[in-house]
This record gives C-alpha cells, structure tokens and sequence, in this order.
C-alpha cells in the first residue's frame, strides 16, 4: 500500500510519528525524537489514538490473483521496514504506555500471515518485556532445531582441541583480512582459545557456551541472515574513516572503487542496476530498493551513483525513479541531495540542442520542488556558468524558476549571475528573475546596476538586454537613487538598439528618492 494512502487514516500528531518511521533504517529512532518533543509541548499526550488506528480493520489486497480480499489490522498493509520501525520504537517507549493498546498491537502483529522471523522475536521481547506469560523461545523453530543439532554434534566431540578447531578458520581469515597493525592481537585472541581447550572442566564448559552462541548465530535461516548481514552493513557505517591517500599502499590504492562499499549497499546496487536495464513496471517492491540511500553518506552516494551510471540513464526512466527517491521514507541531506541531482540532470540539461522533453521537464521540476537548495547549486548554478548554453537550457531553467523556486531561492539565483559573465540565455533568466518582481534590498539592488554597467558594454545591440534594461527602469524605479541614474545613464547612451530612446525615457521619468 501506498504511505500517502495510509496516512490519511492518522490525526496530525500521529501523522508525524508515522512520517517519521518511514525514515529508512533510522525511523525507529526519527519517532522516538518527534515522540519526546510532542510530549514536551503536551505533557498529557497519548499514543492511544496512535495504536487504535494501527489496530483498526481495512480491506487487504489478496497476494495471488484469484484469492478473496480479506479484512485486516492497518498494520498488515505497511512495508515490513516499516513494522520493523514500529516494533523498534515500541520497545524504546513501552514503559511509558498503557499495557493494554500495546498487547493489542502486538496480538494484531502475531496474526500478520507476513510476519518475519526478526517481528516474531520483537513481538516475543515485548511480551517479556510487558511481563505477559510466554514461555516460547524468541528464535524461530527451524533456527532452535539447527542450534539443537548443532549443539550435539560439539558436545559429542572427543578430540582434544576441537572447539579451537571449530575457530580455525575464522581466526585465519581475520588474519588474513587484517593489516599488520592487528597481527598481534589476532594471534592472542587463537592462543587464548587453545589455552581455553586445555583448561579446567570450569573453563572448558564456559568456552563452550561462548562458543555455541558465535557457531548458533551461522545456523540462522536464509531471512535471518539478511537481517544480520543488513545490520552489520549499517554498523560498518560507523566505522573510522579510511586511510589518508598518501598512506595508503599501492596494493590498497589498486583497489575496484566498489569495495569500499558495505556488502549490502553492494547487493543493492545489483539489484538497483537490474531494476533499471529491465522493461517491467515498477511496485512498491521495486521502490523499497532505493532506501539503501538512506545508509549512504555523500562519498558513497556518489559512487553508487557511479556504478548504477546515473548521467546515461534513458530519459523515460527519470520520471519512475524519482518517484522513487522523493517517496515520504526519504529525507536527504543537502549533501546527498546535489550528488544525485548533479548525476541524474546536469549532463543531460548541459547537452539539449533543443527543447527538453516531457521526462526531463517532470524530473526536474519534481526535484526542484521538493529540493530546491540543492538544485540551485548542483544544478542551476552549473548550467549558468557554461558559456555554450542556448535557448533550450534556458527554457528549461527558466520553467523551473517560474514554478518551483520562492523568492528566497529567486535572489539566490540572481546573486549566482553577479559571479559570472553574461551570455544571451543568462540574459533571458534574469529578466524573468526580474519579471517576478524580486524583493531587492537597497545592498542587492546596488550589486546589479553595478553589473549591467559593468557587464552592459558587450550588449550594445542586444534586444534582450535593452528590454531587461526597460523592466528594470519600470518595476524598479523605487529603488533608484541619483547614484544608480548616473550610472544607468552612462549605460544607456551605448546602447545601440531601436528601445533606446524607450529606455532614456523611462530613466528621465524616475525622481530621485
């Protein structure tokens, strides 16, 4: 089910909660933070009305075509990253809730016929948690029968040394994966479990426990451990940042670019790249791939962005994609917003030999809309300072700035033209900048006139630049000083255009001020 569709069925606070759990991997914690600021500004809050809705009865889709519809908790129809925020952010603020809703949802939550094995465990820790009797195991049955088999097979060992050599080779891959700076301590941590296979019946049994902990979590089922191998990706985040340039080792800078990458941002660039280069349509499924954004930091955005070879993309797939990316579940920072606007558009805009197609136009303007920093520097700017721009990238910018682009950013784009020099299709775009009839502070007012002084003798016989020359003079006449007339004047009497005597006129009609 769509997010939008669902959100209508919240009040305004619990709206905000579940916008905030539709943050990628970092929703649980998104929601404990709007949590405790709705709860400073009304202490007496309550996620009663929250949990109500979730447990309420809407119409399920059937999985198959064929089946019946069938009627179930709002809950079933969220994305299963979505529950699994859920089920996070109720474990951090269980203790503050009223029991009953809570065993509600977790009830409605047990009966979800799309569960997984990590909701099934959560749900279990709740109960525990809310000291409801359950006795059952937080594992699933197949993972208790791997562990159990497991289990017996090292307990019946009877050579001496079999639990180091149940490490063997895991301790001679970190050795080999490790840098010379870690040899040392790889080679306590083997000595250590040798010496713990030779000690006291004590010792011994507590090596083992530790043991069968690390050798249970290898027997978990395919699901779970994706679960773990997407936690460790998100983890290895966090890791110190790599090693400066100049101490790195010819062997390390030989390196693909692509393994610096976390394994699971690697299987989603698979994925991602086979999604694109397919005809199929896309389902919320195929959008859900594109949330491994939101553990990249702008480096690897950039990468990713490299790899999936964002700038050679068909036009007719940027529409689908960033729908995609603007989906509710994604927030980008400035940082990783100009990466990908930068990949996805400015190749494309910078080499139009005519007008821009509907895609491109859709692409753009739902960007813009919805980043429009991002897209002023990554985008605008750029595109302004190419000096072999024409008439289709300026139709193109000009459409953005029109209808996506407040006053603020407006000034922000004008200010961008004080910094380079001038063409015809930069032309156009300040006068419909100025057509807009920006807000100009006596400061910015002054830094134009001093530019079309400046910048106005190579467009003696321009028509365009005589005709931003006249709206200036119109709608701006009330912020002229004698200063800015006698710098105009000087301006205009170069002109060599058939609006020249339209332009000295309108500058004569202007009092001081």
């Amino acid at each position: 089910m769509d997010p939008a569709m669902f959100l209508g069925r919240f009040d305004g606070q619990s709206k905000l909660l579940v916008r905030a759990l539709l943050c990628g991997s970092s929703g649980a914690h998104r929601a404990l933070e709007v949590f405790h600021r709705q709860q400073r500004a009304n202490p007496d809050m309550s996620l009663s009305n929250f949990i109500e809705t979730l447990c309420q009865d809407e119409v399920c889709g059937p999985d198959r075509t064929g089946q019946p519809l069938t009627v179930g908790p709002l809950v079933w129809l969220f994305t299963a990253l979505l529950k699994k925020n859920l089920l996070s952010f109720i474990h951090l603020v269980y203790l503050s809730l009223p029991c009953p809703p809570v065993l509600h949802l977790l009830k409605c939550l047990c009966q979800d016929p799309h569960r997984t094995p990590w909701m099934t465990a959560m749900i279990r820790q709740l109960e525990r948690n809310l000291e409801v009797h359950n006795e059952e195991p937080l594992y699933t049955p197949h993972c208790g029968q791997r562990l159990k088999e497991l289990s017996q097979r090292l307990v019946g060992s009877d050579e001496t040394g079999g639990w180091a050599k149940c490490f063997s080779r895991q301790i001679s891959e970190c050795e080999r994966a490790s840098g010379s700076s870690e040899l040392g301590t790889q080679r306590k941590r083997k000595g250590s479990f040798l010496a713990l296979d030779s000690d006291g019946e004590d010792t011994g049994q507590e090596s083992k426990r530790i043991k069968v902990e690390v050798c249970g979590s290898e027997s978990l089922d395919d699901e779970e451990k994706s679960a773990t191998t997407e936690l460790s990706g998100r983890l290895g985040n966090d890791a110190p940042a790599e090693t400066p340039a100049e101490e790195r080792t010819p062997a390390a800078a030989a390196e693909s670019p692509s393994d610096v990458l976390p394994e699971h941002i690697k299987v989603s660039v698979l994925q991602i790249k086979e999604l694109l280069e397919s005809q199929t349509e896309w389902d919320q499924s195929s959008m859900e791939m594109f949330e491994v954004l939101n553990d990249c930091d702008p480096g690897q955005v950039e990468l990713l962005c490299s790899m999936l070879r964002f700038p050679d993309l068909p036009e007719q797939t940027l529409p689908k994609l960033c729908s995609s990316i603007l989906a509710p579940s994604f927030d980008f920072s400035y940082s990783t917003a100009a990466t990908l606007i930068k990949s996805l558009l400015l190749q494309k805009i910078l080499s139009l030999s005519e007008p821009a197609s509907r895609c491109l136009v859709t692409a753009g303007t739902s960007l813009c809309s919805r980043y429009p920093r991002p897209v002023c520097h990554a985008l605008i700017g750029p595109v302004l300072e190419e000096k072999t721009i024409g008439n289709p990238q300026a139709e193109l910018l000009n459409r953005l700035v029109e209808s996506c682009l407040d006053s603020h950013y407006r000034l922000l784009v004008l200010q961008m033209t004080f910094k380079m020099t001038w063409g015809e299709a930069v032309l156009s775009i300040i006068h419909s900048l100025l057509d807009s009839r920006l807000d100009l502070s006596e400061e910015l007012f002054t830094q134009f006139t001093g530019q079309l002084v400046s910048q106005g003798p190579k467009f003696t016989k321009s028509v365009k630049f005589a005709k931003m020359m006249l709206t200036v003079l119109t709608k701006y006449n009330s912020h002229m000083t004698a200063e800015h007339k006698q710098s105009l004047h000087s301006c205009l009497m170069v002109n060599e255009t058939f609006l020249k005597k339209s332009l000295q006129a309108a500058l004569k009609r202007i009092t001081n001020s």
